[in-house]
Order: structure tokens, then sequence, then C-alpha cells
């Protein structure tokens, strides 16, 4: 219909229709916006051997008794066989030394991924804990995450029960933090090379076993990191992965090639600026979750070193630093080739130097009556006069000025200089 109670819908997409009735049952106070949560238990129901058992007896004068403390944890049977009993019931209930006690029988039901991962971010707080989940000043001290990085499904999947239990937990006086969890990142998923999501179905699935057998666990997780924005989604490419693994013969060949000379305090001055930039950009871009970048400005700097013929050392231990976190195995083993004292994650993170990264030169636009003519390369805060200089020499000045007079000089700093002619 066309208009319901002065209500017109016609011609709206459904979320605008939808927003229009809400604002309309709002304003006849017939209704109200509202979001509600619907708990799903399918978990529960999905039965599994391996799920976290129940710790109740299901007691022969049909009462139902929990374990008492000192009966806890109440651990799963070491069994040769877990396949379904083919009754519907969980495969726990055909394993009778479990299931029946002295006073009836074990519930058979699980909690299959469920009841733990709503809270293992707790338990990683102090996972050798036998007396208690865990400790309480730990928990203080820890929480709430910094950081979850995590596919947009859990966002509905675990995230939501997370807080629920979370929530739980805090009325109960059982954690600190209201909130578990102080910031979400989605990444994106990994295409297959069709750009299709991967499946077995469709034949794209990229096994990571083969690419590590073949390229090395570096190249592999380089790869991932350079792909892309994390939070895009990327399909994978072989290419790319190969030129992440001859980045790393790069690397390898700067530290190992007997050609190039290593030697102490040597930096010439533009491996200097461009070593500090690299380790701002990636020092920055770690913090940001911007891997790609971060690895971009890493693959300038090898580029640069590899035109060197005489290496600096303290610039190459920073590097291996820099590139640690995103290729480990391969700079801890440089760094052993170097003789290094101290394993590479026990070393401090570089600095940069912002003056070294100040521009010492800028750009200077020559104009001639309001238009600009050229431009000109000089040194930062140079007076009026030095750029008057410099410009005289230019022919392009030269040329435009022949039998004219200047009428007027406007200097603006670091900028331009105009001559009104």
């Amino acid at each position: 219909s066309s208009n319901i109670y002065g209500l017109d819908l016609n011609g709206l997409k459904v979320q605008d229709a939808i927003q229009k009735t809400i604002e309309w049952l709002t304003l006849q106070g017939r209704g109200e916006k509202s979001v509600q949560y619907k708990l799903r238990d399918w978990l529960f129901s999905r039965q599994r051997y391996w799920g976290e058992p129940i710790p109740i007896i299901h007691q022969e004068n049909g009462e139902i008794a929990p374990l008492t403390e000192s009966d806890l944890p109440l651990t799963l049977p070491t069994v040769h066989k877990y396949e379904p009993t083919g009754t519907g019931e969980s495969p726990l209930a055909g394993i009778d030394k479990w299931i029946n006690t002295k006073s009836g029988k074990r519930e058979s039901n699980t909690m299959p991924q469920w009841a733990g991962s709503c809270w293992y971010y707790l338990r990683y707080i102090d996972p050798e804990n036998n007396d208690e989940p865990w400790d309480k000043e730990l928990e203080s001290y820890w929480m709430p995450v910094d950081l979850y990085v995590g596919g947009i499904e859990h966002a509905v999947l675990h995230l939501l029960y997370s807080r629920f239990w979370h929530h739980v937990l805090y009325d109960l006086d059982l954690v600190s933090t209201r909130e578990p969890f102080q910031k979400l990142f989605n990444q994106g998923m990994i295409m297959g090379e069709d750009g299709q999501k991967m499946s077995k179905s469709r034949g794209n699935v990229i096994n990571p076993d083969d690419v590590v057998r073949e390229y090395g666990a570096d190249s592999f997780r380089l790869y991932e990191m350079f792909m892309g924005p994390l939070e895009k989604s990327k399909p994978w490419n072989t290419k790319g992965l190969q030129g992440c693994r001859r980045f790393l013969q790069k690397v390898w060949n700067l530290y190992t090639d007997d050609s190039k000379i290593i030697l102490n305090n040597c930096a010439n001055a533009e491996t200097k600026i461009i070593l500090h930039k690299t380790i701002k950009k990636v020092t920055v871009d770690l913090d940001n979750l911007r891997f790609n970048t971060a690895i971009s400005q890493m693959m300038i700097f090898v580029n640069h070193l590899q035109e060197q013929k005489t290496l600096d050392k303290e610039v190459l231990n920073n590097f291996l630093i820099l590139l640690n976190p995103f290729s480990p195995h391969i700079t801890e083993e440089i760094n052993e080739l170097f003789n290094q004292n101290k394993k590479i994650n026990q070393k401090l993170w570089p600095k940069y130097d912002n003056s070294i990264l100040v521009d010492k030169t800028v750009i200077i636009v020559v104009q001639i009556n309001g238009k600009t003519k050229d431009t000109l390369s000089i040194a930062k805060d140079s007076s009026k006069e030095e750029v008057k200089q410099k410009v005289k020499n230019l022919n392009s000045f030269k040329r435009y000025i022949m039998g004219k007079k200047i009428k007027r000089e406007v200097y603006v700093k670091n900028r331009l200089i105009n001559y009104v002619l």
C-alpha cells in the first residue's frame, strides 16, 4: 500500500524504510527502538568427545548432584576411539568405566569449544595455576586485553559471548574490569588465487605446510603481511610470495657476501637518513598494524645498502632488529653468524632521531609577475639575498628579464620569490 496510517514507505530502500518506521512508531507512541541479543547453544548440542565435561552426576534416585570441589577438575577419559555412539548420545555415553559411578551416571554431554573459549584469555594470565582459574593480582595487572585481532565472524560468535561471560564474572567480583577487550581489529580474509574464498570444493585451497616446505616459514610469514592492508581481503599470489623470498635472499647476501666490507662507524649521511626514516616508518607502522608499508620501507633500505661497497656494523644490527618481528628465523640466524652475544628479541628496539630526518634543503618557486617560471633547490632558511643571488644564475631567469626592469621583489621564506617587472 502507498500509505498506511499516514506512513508512506514507497520508493524507499529496506534499511531506510525500517528507520522511517521506527521513527514513526516512536512519534506515535506505539513503539520504540531497542537492541535484542539472542543466545544460541548450538555448540552444546553438537556433541564431541573432546568437549569440556560437565561435573554433574545423575543419581539413581532421580536427583542431580554436582561433584564436590575435591573431585574437580573432571577430566576426560583416555580412549583409543571416540566415534559417535549411533544413538544420538555423546561419545562419552558409550564409555562405561567413565560414565558409571557408585551413585549414578555422569552427565554425558560436553561443552565443545564453548565454555573454555569464552574465558580462555583469562586463563592465559595464569596457565600453570592448579588451585584456581587465575590469580586475582595477576588478573588485575593484565586485564583488560589491549587489542583483539580476529575475523569479522568473531564479533557475533565469540566476542559477544565472551562479553556476556565476562560481565557475569564481574558481577561475581571475580574480575576487575567490566569489559574484557579494549580494542577490536578485524583482519581481512586470504582468498584463493582465483579471488574466491578458499574451499576444498573449489580446489583453490593453499596448504600452509606446502608453502613452508618450499619457501620457508619466514617467506610465508612476510608475504602474508606484505599482501596489502591488514583489514582488506586479498587474493593469494604465488609470484608475490616468490618476491618476498627473493627479498630475504637479498638480506642474507648483505650479511654473508664476502665482497661487502663491514666496518664500525662508517655509515655515510645518506645511509643514516634512510636508516632513521626506516626506523621511524617501521616503528609507527607496527603500532598501527600497517605491516605492508613497513615492509616496503625495509625493501627500499635493503636496495640502498646493496649499492654500498662498505657497510656499517651498527646499521646492519639495527636493521636486523627491525626485520625480526616479520622474519624471526632468518634474522636470528644472521645474528648468530654476526657473533652477537644477545638474541635479537632480547635487544632494545632502535630509536630514530628526528633531527636527522629534518630536510636540510627546500624547493623555492621562482615567479615572474605571479607566474611560475622555474624552481630552485637551496638550503633551508636561506636569506632573501642568498636566494636572489642563486636566482640570478638561472638561465631561465636571465631570459625572462632581458631588457626589462625589476619593479619589485616579493620573497616568502622557504617557499617562493616573485619578481614584478
